[in-house]
Order: structure tokens, then C-alpha cells, then sequence
């Protein structure tokens, strides 16, 4: 009781995320938050392009322009980037994911300006040339290597060894990084086409969040941005995947591990339908923490797992589910997969109980209050719930539809998606296994 009262005690004091939204004649859709408590201030710039917008072929121009729109723009010389942002105090990064590419940059408040104009100046005059191309793919690759080549279970970390085989029209089934034979057989002019097709004002959302006065920096937005010219409509992915209806079977291959893993993973539906939502709160059941269910059963009392992972990768257009053990000893694939399989059932045939689902409130609610703890965090929150949900609003109305989700809905949701023919049976061996 302890517990709820702190929970809910911090819920009541979340604080509502208020914000103004508007647009430039331009298209480019400003979202700007003002909380004067901290002399800091986030400038974020989200575009509408991921890696499922690459053609056939070039696969990994999304990600690779997260890297080569730092290189430098007509005013910015070439390197310094990252010199002036440090040299005012500030810091600033960028990622992308399948459906969106996010850069940002957290200065002192005083320098709120400074952060304007280099993101205008990355929209409106980035330098496109061979030399930026050719030191960004050597950058690329090395992390390529890092993150996802040389690094254990890496495959499954950036799903490079899930989606080919889950996805089979839609670009999910392509990973974000890319392949380096794409990049490499990419001309420069390919490059500038796709920041024409994609980087234009009327398909970004430029958020600013901190210590801000309003009036006052809707003049310096004015000033920055409004002469950018607007860019062509852009054409969203439109693929439908027809319905998973038998097991798919697999086997992937690391040389830089050496306990085995069996996964199961399934497609979900989009990350801004309920059911997306429901997921979440099942992966939760299962391996949120050691009081979880697969936790307590396969590590604690039968001891047939060293670590146990279910978690939903939600999407714009689909999301993956996925769910899998590591072996403890000589613990075979197929006694974890029964494993994984008896608490699947549970979940179909069973209500969780009111104490469970109490529980899991709570963890939503609080994860709730922590998610907007950080300026640059709500920054991030509200480009996010603009560009790919729709509604910016869900900063602070999301935790209604947690809450919104029954016992029963749980029940329905692992029946409706859960099932063995609607699924990737994933064996992930060290490499030494390989025949």
C-alpha cells in the first residue's frame, strides 16, 4: 500500500506538458514549450524519412544522412560542427529509425539562437559532396562493424537477423544501417535526390522546448526558417503484408557469442492502434523486472534460462514482437520454447489477476511522470506524437489509454496475436554451431 501511495502520489504531481503549435507557409510544423525553471533550451528537428522510405537498392540512405547533414552547410565550415556546439556549451545528437530521422542540439538558454540557425542552416544549406559522401561511409561502416557485426547478439539488438524474415513486402524487412554494397554503388547525385525528396521543411516538425519566451522565439523562427522554399509532397509507404498463417522457421548465426537463444517474434499491428499499447503491457508481465513471469519461472525455479527478454518494437505502419530466453548450460532451444509456450497460455486462457494488473498500473504511471523528467526528453516526446502518431497532445494524454486497458483486453490481445502459426521461431547459435 506503501508503494501505490508513492506511485500515486507522484502521479498527482505530473505535470501537464503545455505547448503552442503552428505552421509556417512553408509547411514546416513548430511545436515550442516553455518552462523558464532551468537556463537550458532543446532545438529538434524530426523528419518525416526513415529507412523504410529508401528505394530498392539503396538501402541505408536514411541513417546515412543522420551522419552526413554534420558534415558542414555553405555558412558552417566543413568539421566544425561539433565545435561550435561544444564551444557554447551545448551538446547535440541525431538517430533514425525506420519511419523518422531526429537531430538535436541542448544549449545554455542564451544561445537558443545559435541552435536556430545551424538547424536551419542543415535544412536550407547543407553541402552535398564527394568527400562528405566518402568520409561518412568509412563512419558508417565502422559503426556497422561496432554495433551490429562484432558486437553479441547484435542481430537481434538492431534486428537485422528478425525483420528479413517476419516482413516480406514492406521495407521493414530492410534494416535501418543498410548495406555498405548499396552504399558504395550510390552516386552523388543519388544523395542530393533524396535530401530533395525528403528534407524539406513541409516534411519536418521543428520542436523548441526550455527556457524560452514564446513571442519572442516565433520572431527567430521567423527569422530563420521561413525563407526555406517548400519541397514537394512526399509519398508515403503504402505496403500491406499479407497475414503470417503458418510458422516460420530460422536459423541465425554470431561469432561473437556463445550462449545460444531461442526467439519467437510476431507482427503486430501499428504503434498507434490500442492493441500496440496492450503489447507493451504484456512484455511487462512477462520480463518487467525479477517478479516477472518468465523471469520467476525460467531463471529463478526451473533455472533453464540465463536471461529472459519480451519486448514490442512499435512502427508506423507495423510492429514486431518479440520474445526469447538464453540458455543456461545445456539447457535445449526447445525447452525454453515449451517454456515461453506454457506462459503464452496462461496469458490466453487466464485473467491476470486484479493484484497483477494493479501492479502494472503502477508501472505505467510511473513510468509516465519519469518519461517528460528532462527538457530534451520532452522535446523528443512531443516531435515524436506530432510526426508519427498525429496528435502532439498524447504527451499528455497517452497514460488515459493505458489506463484504459482491461484484464480482459490483455486476454483478448495474446489471443489475437500470440499464436504459433502467426510466428518466427528464431534459433540464434554461436557461430561454432554452424555446420
Amino acid at each position: 500500500m506503501a508503494a501505490f501511495a508513492l506511485v500515486c502520489s507522484a502521479a498527482g504531481i505530473a505535470q501537464e506538458v503545455e505547448f503552442t503549435e503552428y505552421d509556417l507557409d512553408n509547411g514546416l510544423h513548430v511545436i515550442l514549450h516553455q518552462d523558464n525553471t532551468a537556463p537550458v533550451a532543446t532545438v529538434g528537428v524530426m523528419y518525416h524519412v526513415g529507412a523504410k522510405d529508401e528505394e530498392e537498392g539503396r538501402s541505408g540512405f536514411a541513417h546515412f544522412f543522420e551522419h552526413l547533414l554534420f558534415e558542414g552547410t555553405e555558412n558552417i565550415e566543413r568539421g566544425k560542427w561539433f565545435d561550435i556546439v561544444a564551444a557554447n556549451g551545448g551538446s547535440n545528437n541525431a538517430n533514425t529509425t525506420q519511419d523518422r530521422t531526429y537531430y538535436y542540439e541542448t544549449f545554455p538558454s542564451n544561445n537558443l539562437e545559435l541552435g536556430l540557425w545551424m538547424e536551419s542552416e542543415r535544412m536550407f544549406h547543407p553541402v552535398i559532396n564527394e568527400v562528405g559522401v566518402e568520409t561518412q561511409n568509412e563512419v558508417v561502416k565502422e559503426e556497422k562493424r561496432s554495433r551490429i557485426d562484432n558486437a553479441p547478439y547484435g542481430k537481434i539488438i538492431y534486428s537485422t537477423g528478425i525483420n528479413k524474415y517476419v516482413f516480406d513486402k514492406h521495407p521493414y524487412k530492410n534494416s535501418v544501417i543498410g548495406t555498405m554494397e548499396d552504399l558504395d554503388a550510390a552516386e552523388l547525385d543519388e544523395f542530393k535526390a533524396f535530401f530533395d525528396k525528403y528534407y524539406g521543411p513541409n516534411n519536418a516538425t521543428l520542436v523548441v522546448a526550455g527556457d524560452i519566451e514564446i513571442d519572442e522565439t516565433k520572431e527567430m523562427i521567423e527569422k530563420y526558417f521561413a525563407e526555406i522554399p517548400e519541397g514537394k509532397e512526399v509519398e508515403r509507404v503504402s505496403v500491406k503484408e499479407e497475414p503470417i498463417t503458418e510458422t516460420i522457421t530460422a536459423t541465425e548465426y554470431d561469432s561473437n557469442i556463445q550462449i545460444p537463444a531461442k526467439l519467437f517474434v510476431y507482427r503486430t499491428p501499428s504503434m498507434k492502434e490500442k492493441d500496440a499499447y496492450i503489447l507493451d503491457m504484456i512484455s511487462s508481465i512477462l520480463t518487467d523486472g525479477r517478479s516477472s513471469r518468465m523471469y520467476k519461472k525460467m531463471v529463478d525455479e526451473e533455472k533453464t534460462a540465463l536471461q529472459v527478454l519480451a519486448f514490442p518494437r512499435s512502427q508506423e505502419d507495423y510492429g514486431t514482437y518479440v520474445m526469447g530466453a538464453l540458455a543456461l548450460g545445456e539447457t535445449p532451444l526447445d525447452t525454453l520454447a515449451a517454456s515461453m509456450d506454457e506462459e503464452i497460455d496462461k496469458l490466453q486462457n487466464e485473467l491476470i489477476s486484479e493484484k497483477e494488473y494493479q501492479k502494472l498500473q503502477n508501472k505505467f504511471e510511473n513510468r509516465f511522470v519519469n518519461s517528460n523528467s528532462s527538457i530534451q526528453g520532452i522535446a523528443s516526446s512531443l516531435a515524436t506524437y506530432n510526426v508519427l502518431y498525429g496528435d502532439t497532445d498524447l504527451i499528455n494524454e497517452e497514460i488515459e489509454i493505458y489506463r484504459d486497458i482491461t484484464r480482459e483486453d490483455i486476454k483478448r490481445v495474446a489471443n489475437e496475436y500470440l499464436n504459433e502459426n502467426q510466428r518466427l521461431e528464431l534459433d540464434y547459435l554461436p557461430e561454432s554451431e554452424k555446420e
